[in-house]
């Protein structure tokens, strides 16, 4: 069940940070979900690793959505170069 429940967390944050980043990505279902899931595995080691919150606290999520957008910016970047 643990696998289901990132997969689920990781889609919403990939579309939430796709709704907040201005601009249009051609992202399908699975970038989105990627997005989302590597976006909160990196604000995770990063948070956690910093000792700013721990796992399960809302600080996590908001951090998750920074990391997505952030990595949305690096995707659409070496996009926007022909980088893919």
């Amino acid at each position: 069940m643990g696998i289901v429940w990132t997969i689920l967390v990781g889609f919403v944050i990939g579309v939430v940070a796709k709704l907040l980043h201005p601009g249009k990505e051609n992202m399908g279902f699975l970038a989105t979900i990627l997005l989302g899931v590597g976006g909160s595995f990196l604000a995770g080691i990063i948070g956690q690793g910093m000792g700013w919150y721990q796992a399960g606290q809302g600080a996590g999520f908001i951090a998750s959505l920074v990391v997505a957008i952030i990595l949305l910016v690096i995707y659409g970047r070496f996009r926007d170069k022909g980088i893919q």
